[in-house]
């Protein structure tokens, strides 16, 4: 092992500079404790003189029982001409009440004329001022060079005379800051090694941005170059394209480059779950493709990938994905072989042979050509493999079904439905009123079934998706339905295709329920079994 890393988390304040997120203090002290869960360093709170949110945050923070992260408070340097006792922003930094202030500062000679209006002189001053009052304060203190690489390639001897401010100015980091994202990951490292060279007493950290999508890259180069401090967001969240993401670069330098970076203690199993309730907290879907955290991250659809993992599962995988807390799933489709079949088979515990995994996969191979697609719809999967089973026996049989819709005066429109079915020989002939005709139609199932099967009543429909597939046939055109279902403890979805959305929808019903009624009720009381015995 290496010397260790450390983690330094910046979700709060650069991750909520995305579009379209918009922490409350609630999720602020919420993703708080995931990361201090998970093992991270340092926490950046937010930036206390900026608004009254930040200010309440770092208020209540000091109340929760972290047992690892440091909370830092972030602000800039003082103002041209004032002193730090002086300035509103060095003092709110001060209010904050943190172990940990990070002060941004301006490396770059295009921001020092064009934005602070102030000479070459009065920035090293105002760098180097700003972090001895804070030291002096009893503060551990970061410096973020902002645009340092930017600022070094215009004016590389002005460039190290910032950093050399921020050395005589006490700081404990000095965090070389690729602002705009637009530097290689060679750039990187050789102003890493440099800075090291003209300061070896001082510790370097880097925070990368990802507008030229090398921002983890950037980050591990510079760890490779020396760097011992790593900044990034949750996810890669953050203005523009977004930050360095944390999500890859925390396994990045554990498994790859065995370079220790949380808490001796942590928990890199809990990375997953960091990823994802964090999205769910900034009301983002998650990113299904995110490298180790996503749900596809570990998903395999070719049969000859399949075929392979079922003889040895690393061939197709570079880690074990419970190390990030993630897991393998096996996605069926038009370009499965039968290996695909028969691990999903055993993932949802059915006992099926080959011969039966070969009639259901050419099944879904001619069903794929005619508008279905199974890989979002697995439920659908697992009823044809327990229908292909020699000893099946459907839960009703189909005699027929009426939709009728209209529009009456005085009541307006109207969907009725009207369903007859087979169960055990039984005859029941139902009909309901819905809001619109697949609701009707529901209905009148659930009517039919719920005496025969009344586990029935907890499974709900929470989500209908209609996909066009051929627009220039017009109204005649191929429609593909998509339903959620959810029973309390499991959501599955179903698939129905054809020219009419009635009809199509009626498929994915079907197959919604007797998944509910049938598989997921297996599968649910296997697990309470298993919690009873432990």
């Amino acid at each position: 092992m290496k010397p260790k890393v450390a983690v330094y988390d910046t979700t709060l304040r650069d991750g909520s500079q995305r579009e379209g997120i918009a922490f409350s203090l609630a999720d602020k002290l919420r993703i708080t404790q995931l990361l201090d869960e998970l093992g991270v360093d340092y926490i950046e709170g937010g930036w206390p003189g900026s608004n009254p949110k930040d200010v309440g945050y770092f208020d209540q923070v000091r109340h929760l029982d972290l047992k690892h992260s440091k909370i830092a408070a972030f602000g800039s340097t003082r103002r041209k001409g004032i002193k730090p006792d002086d300035d509103p922003n060095i003092r709110a930094l001060i209010d904050a009440n943190t172990p940990v202030v990070t002060v941004v500062g301006k490396t770059s000679m295009l921001h020092v004329t064009d934005v602070l209006q102030t000479t070459a002189e009065e920035n090293l001053n105002m760098i180097q001022d700003s972090l001895a009052y804070l030291k002096a304060q009893g503060k551990e203190v970061i410096y973020d060079a902002e645009h340092f690489f930017d600022g070094a390639k215009l004016d590389m001897e002005y460039g190290f005379d910032t950093l050399a401010a921020a050395v005589e100015g006490g700081a404990d980091v000095i965090v070389l800051c690729d602002t705009n994202g637009g530097s290689m990951p060679w750039e990187v490292a050789e102003f890493v090694y440099r800075a090291h060279e003209l300061f070896p007493d001082t510790q370097f950290g880097i925070h990368t941005h990802n507008d030229s999508e090398l921002a983890v890259a950037n980050s591990l180069a510079a760890v490779r170059a020396g760097a011992v401090h790593v900044q990034g967001t949750v996810n890669g969240y953050g203005e523009r394209c977004g930050n360095a993401n944390l999500c890859s670069i925390i396994p990045d330098l554990i498994i790859k480059m065995a370079v220790p970076c949380l808490a001796q203690d942590g928990n890199l199993a809990a990375l997953t779950h960091l990823s994802r309730a964090v999205a769910e907290i900034a009301n983002l879907a998650p990113d299904t493709h995110l490298p180790y955290v996503g749900q596809s991250a570990f998903a395999h659809k070719g049969g000859i990938h399949v075929a392979a993992m079922r003889r040895n599962v690393d061939s197709y995988q570079h880690i074990e994905p419970e190390l990030v807390g993630n897991q393998t799933r096996v996605l069926v489709s038009d370009l499965s072989g039968r290996g695909n079949l028969l691990s999903k088979a055993e993932e949802l515990g059915l006992d099926v042979s080959t011969n039966e995994a070969v009639s259901v996969l050419n099944d879904i191979k001619q069903l794929e050509n005619a508008g279905f697609v199974f890989e979002g719809a697995e439920a659908s999967v697992a009823v044809r493999l327990r229908r292909a089973a020699p000893d099946y026996q459907p839960l009703f049989n189909l005699i027929d079904f009426t939709v009728i819709v209209e529009d009456r005066r005085g009541r307006g429109q109207l969907a009725e439905a009207m369903v007859k079915i087979d169960i055990d020989g039984d005859i029941v002939h139902t009909a309901a009123e819905g809001n619109g005709p697949v609701n009707a139609l529901d209905l009148a199932l659930r009517k039919a079934l719920l005496p025969q099967y009344p586990a029935l009543r907890d499974i709900q429909l929470v989500d209908y998706k209609v996909r066009i597939l051929d627009s220039e046939n017009a109204t005649g055109a191929m429609t593909r339905v998509l339903i959620d279902s959810y029973n309390g403890r499991e959501r599955w979805s179903t698939v129905g295709a054809g020219t009419d959305i009635i009809c199509a929808s009626w498929l994915a019903l079907v197959d919604s329920v007797e998944y509910g009624l049938t598989v997921a009720d297996t599968i649910s009381a296997d697990l309470e079994s298993l919690v009873l015995n432990d």
